[in-house]
């Protein structure tokens, strides 16, 4: 069985999969599987971005998603123009579907488009045609350049899927691509001491979470008074930051709904008595 595979962490975002795809498919037909795609309005392979945090503490993150092939494609279901191939590709017949417009409402994922023009369904083949015309991969996998997208039979990817996630998964639909590391959320402050007007260097930060006052990580400021702290798991969280010469300070950050990131957090000094 086929499956596609996404290293996220090698993703650069550089669109050539969804460039490739446009190639491949717009303007050419691709019989039994496809009609030529519209020039614009469909996105078979796509690259979604992500701009995580706030200015100077920012990442973006790079998702490319497509039709999934599921193996309980709800899509399949009551439309014989629709089917999944022995390798594992689910091809929508377009002269079979013509008309049938709620083939694209029945999946949850949004990955099948409306062809108003040529009144079908349209989604991803798998470049259908090009495997049984002897090529190893479609062209989304053939014009990645960093090797994040890979297409193969699943059994040769081994222990490599254990912890590969996909999308939706609570849809039951059984999705056959897999993303690998997919980025987790994070925390970063850049800490000033504002009565000195620089940044402060060399600060103590302990990430505590707030449900059981466990400390999960610890990370020192930078030159810069940059504390970042990676892969941190959703949830609720106290910043403790401690220096000598310094008052203890705390700064709650919720990362339940996304990365938490604070451009300027003052740091006070210990009053001197006179």
């Amino acid at each position: 069985m086929k499956v596609f595979v996404y290293d996220l962490e090698k993703c650069n975002g550089c669109h050539n999969c969804q460039i490739a795809c446009k190639d491949e498919h717009v303007d050419n037909e691709w019989l039994p599987y496809a009609m030529p795609q519209p020039d614009t309005g469909q996105f078979w392979c796509k690259v979604e971005e992500e701009v995580c945090g706030k200015v100077p503490h920012v990442r973006v993150n790079y998702l490319p998603v497509q039709c999934n092939h599921c193996d309980e494609a709800p899509c399949m279901k009551g439309h014989p123009a629709v089917h999944k191939r022995a390798d594992g590709l689910v091809v929508i017949d377009p002269e079979e579907a013509k008309g049938q417009k709620d083939i694209v409402a029945s999946c949850p994922y949004g990955h099948i488009y409306w062809n108003e023009e040529l009144q079908i369904p349209q989604k991803c083949t798998g470049c259908a045609h090009l495997l049984d015309d002897g090529w190893d991969a479609p062209r989304c996998v053939d014009a990645c350049c960093t090797g994040a997208l890979r297409f193969g039979e699943e059994a040769d990817f081994g222990d490599e899927l254990k912890d590969a996630e996909v999308l939706g998964a609570d849809f039951g639909t059984v999705p056959r691509v897999y993303y690998l590391n997919k980025p987790k959320r994070f925390v970063a402050a850049t800490v000033v001491d504002l009565d000195a007007d620089e940044v402060v260097e060399g600060a103590t930060g302990l990430l505590q979470r707030i449900s059981d006052d466990a400390v999960v990580m610890t990370a020192e400021t930078d030159e810069f008074g940059d504390i970042w702290f990676e892969d941190v798991a959703p949830d609720s969280y106290r910043l403790w930051l401690k220096k000598e010469g310094y008052l203890d300070q705390a700064v709650d950050a919720d990362v339940t709904e996304g990365d938490h990131a604070i451009p300027e957090l003052p740091f006070f000094r210990v009053p001197v008595r006179k």
